[in-house]
């Protein structure tokens, strides 16, 4: 094998398939980077990125390569052209205008091949991708709870729907577009959050006026996400996900409207008290004076408390709290200059939406205080 490409766009390439290139491998190869020509790929057999190189190819071939030693010497390349060469030995010369330097590799046949998805392409917004991104800040990190750890993906006849819980809190953000592939029905798969990431980060660097949809391949067991000839690959998560359109209410007996930067700044103010307890704000709620307050009191540390303007519909409920940590990360997720809480008992769920931008809906569980 024997290509010519630049360092630039190589770092690129093999700073995201390394993203998919396991820390403690169970078998040596896969702490290598494929190279088949022009593409790179990455694989620990449960996420693959394959990821597309300018340049030319002047003798076909492919070859593995260890990823962090290649990434370490193409890092510290200046910028500029560079020819990668293979031998029969499985060497590959690395030339620039630098210097040399010379790998040992593993033959490319011993790599494990990716997972072919049969089914016909799902056109996906790439806008709806970065807007169901955000879900995954609610996504479980506890493997105890698999099918949690990640972005459950409903496809519709008239939108996309992403969701994402860890049990405690729960994100929805839907986003209107009739699908193109899907004909009928609904489909869903639920996306390792790992995995939703590097396709987030793929749209991000591939995104373009010419590539406005992401086409998605999948079955009940796999799906394949590409743009711009881009590739994630990953396995679906096992096992049925929580009905989590009964979880939200239908109703409210209050809404408390205020504004986001302001509610978010108060937040972070009262939590650095309160992340020296059990992380627990209290909000009152004061209809009469159009206001909430936001307090925080952790025994023989300190107090904090702070108020701030508010539209609020109703009296009740006039005291409830939340996690802190919890609240905040909801809030960044949003970038409306106004946010609704939707609020009923003091211990029901409270959803949060922005005023205006994407459909998104944010489900919190309040702490129950004790009198």
């Amino acid at each position: 094998m024997k290509l010519i490409t630049n360092t630039k766009g190589l770092k690129e390439a093999l700073e995201w398939t390394g993203k998919a290139v396991p820390a403690r491998p169970n078998h040596p190869i896969l702490a290598n980077i494929l190279i088949n020509g022009l593409s790179l790929t990455g694989f620990d057999l449960s996420i693959g990125i394959n990821a597309k190189i300018e340049g030319e190819i002047e003798e076909e071939g492919s070859i593995t390569l260890p990823s962090k030693l290649f990434s370490e010497i193409i890092k510290k390349l200046p910028n500029g052209q560079i020819t990668i060469e293979t031998d029969e030995e499985a060497i590959a010369t690395i030339t620039s205008d630098s210097g040399k330097y010379q790998i040992r590799g593993l033959s490319a046949g011993e790599y494990p091949g990716l997972p072919a998805v049969e089914g016909e392409p799902i056109l996906i917004p790439a806008q709806a991708i970065l807007d169901g991104a955000k879900c995954l800040e609610f996504a479980s990190t506890e493997e105890t709870k698999q099918v949690l750890c990640g972005i459950h993906l409903k496809i519709g006849t008239e939108d996309f729907e992403f969701a994402a819980t860890d049990g405690h809190r729960l994100a929805v953000v839907t986003v209107p577009d009739e699908p193109e592939g899907i004909e009928t029905g609904d489909f869903e798969i639920t996306i390792p959050a790992r995995a939703f990431r590097e396709v987030e980060r793929m749209v991000e660097n591939y995104k373009s006026e010419e590539n406005q949809f992401v086409t998605l391949y999948c079955d009940k067991v796999q799906a394949v996400f590409e743009l711009a000839g881009q590739r994630v690959i990953c396995r679906a998560l096992e096992g049925a996900y929580p009905a989590y359109p009964q979880l939200l209410p239908k109703q409210f007996s209050n809404i408390v409207t205020l504004d986001r930067r302001s509610f978010l700044g108060a937040l972070e103010r009262t939590a650095v008290l309160a992340a020296q307890g059990k992380e627990t704000v209290v909000c009152e709620v004061d209809h009469l004076n159009q206001q909430i307050s936001l307090s925080a009191d952790v025994a023989d540390v300190g107090n904090a408390k702070e108020s701030l303007p508010a539209q609020i519909s109703a009296e009740d409920p006039k005291e409830l709290a939340f996690n802190v940590k919890y609240l905040i990360a909801g809030l960044k997720q949003i970038d409306t200059t106004e946010v609704s809480l939707h609020l009923n008992q003091a211990t029901s769920p409270v959803i949060v939406t922005p005023l205006g931008g994407i459909k998104m809906v944010f489900l919190l569980m309040p702490v129950q205080l004790r009198k």
